[in-house]
């Protein structure tokens, strides 16, 4: 039987998730809520956690002919829902219930059978800057005499809800607007010149970049689920390493492009060409109304747009995507509020340029979506740091529109391949033996190894 060399041949040491969990969450709306009545529901017996790879997803281990497979929550050693603690930040002050009730993604009576423990959840106030979400505004809000004095608040908050709730440990997940694109700047190149520039007020840093640092400055890992850019920054990759802690994003990847990383992978495996792929979208929550302002759409759509172009590489197959017209619109469309509806017309041509459409209508509920996610990334992120793992962590590319990667890397889009990367990963924390399904062994014939 052929060895496979990149197999552990034991596990490696997890702390055990022992205590509470707080799940943090910079933004208290639409998703934060949904998330947090939902795991409540589960807990209490009155729904399933569909959606969510950690809580229901399945994972084969060793060769077919064994046939085993493991629920992933019992393969490696998750957080459990009833540990977990639920805590965040708005500009709004109204509690979760109030929140959720606002948002109108869940039903009233579902809401009233949790309303109990949503109430217990009030925000703490949130860090907050006009020049970056500029179609909505709050009066919870921190004031301080720089943005170190507020990133030292939010580590203070942090400290504080982990006394407060019994808590042994943290995890912290993007759930708030998008912010107005800001790509780096100097201030963003060194740890160094990040700090001056909390302490020089510089107009460049972001408050999603102030959450970032606070936590990795108290080790508590961080997901960002925006397509704002705090995460990619350097001096944030360098501070995670530093602080041995993991890090990743960004942007959840729900619907639209959820699909896409399933489509397009398919398109140019077969090799079929792509002359344009026309994406348009209507939504009528709190995130629509953001992205109505043209710099908040500009983050979405540097984080929508680019899976298209890492997946159709042009370089590589300029006969087929060399010339593709790649449109992505984002409609705020009240009347439809948490239930967005998107629509894709996807022209393509085959064996000798003969050309073909492929039209996809998808009507889905954004948070819906959105909360599994964010579960997952919460309880994955935790593990992580229980693992040692620090800095970027691609194997939860997983989730993301725009997975980040270490420098010199090329991303991955392909749905399917970010999986098999997540479950190698899973089964490297558990000793378990990497699966590349060739299926192979020695002259090509087929002993069952590594199938």
């Amino acid at each position: 039987m052929a060895s496979n060399s990149t197999n552990p041949t034991k596990k490696i040491t997890i702390a055990p998730a022992k205590g509470k969990l707080a799940i943090l969450t910079p933004g208290m709306g639409a998703v934060a809520t949904t998330l947090y009545a939902g795991v409540i529901a589960v807990n209490k017996g009155i729904s399933h956690p569909i959606g969510s790879y950690t809580q229901m997803g399945k994972i084969r281990l060793g060769k077919r002919t064994e046939n085993r497979m493991s629920n992933v929550k019992d393969l490696v050693p998750l957080a459990g829902l009833k540990d977990i603690v639920f805590g965040g930040w708005d500009i709004f002050p109204e509690n979760a219930f109030e929140a959720a009730s606002h948002a109108k993604v869940l039903e009233k009576d579902l809401l009233l059978e949790v309303k109990e423990e949503l109430e217990k959840i009030k925000p703490m106030k949130a860090v907050f800057d006009k020049n970056f979400i500029k179609r909505i505004d709050g009066v919870n809000v921190k004031t301080g005499k720089n943005k170190m004095d507020l990133a030292d608040q939010l580590r203070q908050d942090i400290r504080n809800f982990l006394k407060d709730n019994g808590c042994d440990r943290a995890v912290m997940v993007w759930c708030a607007s998008t912010e107005v694109y800001t790509p780096p700047t100097e201030v963003h190149a060194t740890l160094k010149s990040f700090e001056e520039g909390l302490r020089n007020n510089d107009e460049a840093i972001s408050p999603s970049q102030i959450y970032t640092y606070a936590a990795l400055m108290e080790r508590v890992p961080y997901a960002n689920g925006s397509p704002n850019v705090s995460v990619e920054m350097p001096c944030l990759q360098e501070l995670s390493m530093e602080m041995a802690t993991p890090i990743s994003g960004s942007d959840f990847k729900t619907g639209q492009t959820l699909l896409k990383t399933v489509i397009a992978p398919g398109l140019r495996n077969r090799q079929l060409g792509v002359a344009g792929w026309y994406s348009t979208n209507i939504l009528g929550n709190r995130d629509g109304e953001v992205l109505d302002d043209p710099g908040s759409f500009k983050a979405k759509e540097v984080s929508k747009s680019g899976v298209l172009d890492d997946i159709f590489d042009k370089n590589l197959y300029p006969e087929l995507y060399s010339n593709i017209c790649h449109v992505v619109r984002i409609n705020y469309y009240p009347p439809r509020g948490d239930n967005k509806e998107g629509w894709d017309n996807i022209d393509i041509f085959g064996w000798l340029g003969y050309p073909m459409q492929i039209k996809v209508n998808f009507l889905c509920r954004d948070s819906i979506l959105a909360a599994p996610l964010v579960l997952d990334l919460a309880l994955f992120s935790d593990l992580a740091s229980r693992a040692g793992m620090r800095g970027i962590q691609e194997w939860m590319s997983f989730y993301y529109k725009a997975p980040i990667v270490k420098k010199g890397l090329t991303v991955e889009h392909d749905l399917s391949v970010q999986l098999l990367k997540l479950e190698n990963t899973l089964r490297f924390f558990s000793g378990e033996e990497l699966i590349n399904h060739l299926g192979l062994t020695h002259y090509g014939v087929d002993e069952g190894d590594q199938a």
